[in-house]
């Protein structure tokens, strides 16, 4: 790319951003279908600036860690939502529904929805209907799968204590700590930021860090008014406001990653792509549900457990079983267009049917295909062995 239109591409992109920043910090009026589309343009710009700041990283730092730090800024709005719902219910116990409302259609989203896409736009991009993950991926699942077997047990209890916290923060912290002993390989960088990786070190370190804080800046600023206007549609529709909490709202606060995720796939680096919707399942499955009991306790000021009602428990059930049945199909680190049908299917369908012998149902069917999946395909049932043989060993390797 020539140096005039990356110039032009990085400007176009950021000022994406800045009519967003300028509207906010003005306090300009907006209709919610303005706000919703302005803040929706700051969301994609900071999207597209996030994924050049995490190439950039990989410069420095392993390429898992650097997409870990991705996923866990573009997955911030959703940590604010939740976090703000959480402190609520220490006030106001109505509001322990929403936090896990909020957290089960966050999670389910980006297994429905987000591999599917990423998939679909891979295909789209490559015209290959399979995506094939690096051995490194298998920390990570590895991960994954330690928090769905353990939030299985969630529903037995009935609530969230500061034992849940310490068990999936410990998780977290493991899961970290193999992303950063992960092996760093140079990376080849190509469009608008390639000239921005010829420059001196410490002046591309300064432009990798801009972009990191910039667009975190922006997606914080950004997320709740999107939220809230998406919300206010969804209110004048008439749509139940459980609903509106448990996937509009997600939707928007998930919107960073999913772009990112998207842009990764139509760059044709599957590993990337792939990769940071699996740190942000990670994230979520570990740091957000270990975080919310933490964030009710100092709230309430005790140690009182956050207890949940029936259908909170059938929810948690039915996010783990969708999680355990994602596990089972990337475990032979292998992804397909017809994987990613079966999961967007499973997923879309469900959003029409809300009963709770509904849930159940569909809980049980991914349980059911997880298990008829790894009886039946032995590369996957081999792949789960693999996780627990190879997962504790960190490994990295190049797109």
């Amino acid at each position: 790319m020539s140096k005039s239109l990356s110039i032009a591409s990085i400007s176009f992109v950021f000022l994406l951003c800045l009519q967003w920043i300028y509207f906010k910090t003005t306090g300009t009026p907006l209709s919610p279908g303005l706000a919703a589309l302005s803040s929706g343009f700051g969301i994609f710009g900071a999207a597209y600036i996030l994924s050049w700041g995490a190439e950039l990283a990989q410069l420095e730092i392993p390429r898992s860690l650097a997409i870990a730090f991705l996923a866990l800024i573009a997955v911030l709005p959703e940590y604010a939502v939740d976090m703000y719902f959480a402190w609520q219910a220490g006030k106001d116990p109505r509001y322990i529904h929403f936090a896990t409302a909020n957290m089960t259609g966050a999670n389910r989203l980006l297994i429905g929805m987000g591999w599917a896409a990423v998939s679909f736009a891979y295909f789209l991009k490559t015209k290959k209907a399979e995506i094939r993950l690096q051995e490194g991926t298998r920390s990570e699942l590895l991960a994954l799968l330690l928090a769905t077997v353990y939030c299985f047990l969630i529903p037995l209890k009935g609530h969230l204590s500061w034992v849940d916290t310490v068990f999936l923060l410990a998780i977290f912290v493991w899961y970290i700590r193999q992303m950063i002993r992960s092996q760093h390989e140079e990376p080849e960088l190509g469009g608008p930021i390639e000239p921005v990786a010829r420059w001196p070190r410490g002046q591309r370190i300064a432009v990798t860090v801009f972009f990191f804080l910039f667009s975190g800046f922006t997606i914080f600023i950004a997320a709740e008014p999107f939220a809230e206007a998406l919300l206010e549609t969804g209110r004048h529709w008439g749509i139940e406001e459980f609903i509106l909490v448990q996937w509009l709202a997600p939707l928007a606060s998930e919107s960073p990653e999913f772009i990112v995720a998207i842009l990764f796939a139509l760059r044709s680096q599957a590993t990337s792509s792939m990769g940071t919707l699996i740190s942000s399942k990670v994230n979520q499955w570990t740091l957000l549900v270990g975080m919310l009991p933490l964030v009710y306790n100092l709230s309430t000021g005790s140690f009182n457990p956050m207890h949940m009602d029936g259908r909170q428990s059938e929810e948690i059930f039915l996010t783990a079983a969708q999680s355990l049945l994602a596990l089972v199909v990337i475990a032979n680190l292998k992804f397909s267009i017809t994987e990613a049908l079966i999961l967007f299917v499973l997923f879309a369908t469900q959003l029409f049917f809300t009963s709770t012998e509904a849930r159940t149902i569909y809980a049980f069917l991914y349980i059911a295909f997880a298990f008829c999946w790894m009886i039946l395909i032995r590369e996957n049932r081999q792949g789960l062995y693999c996780l627990f043989k190879k997962g504790m060993k960190p490994s990295d390797s190049g797109e």
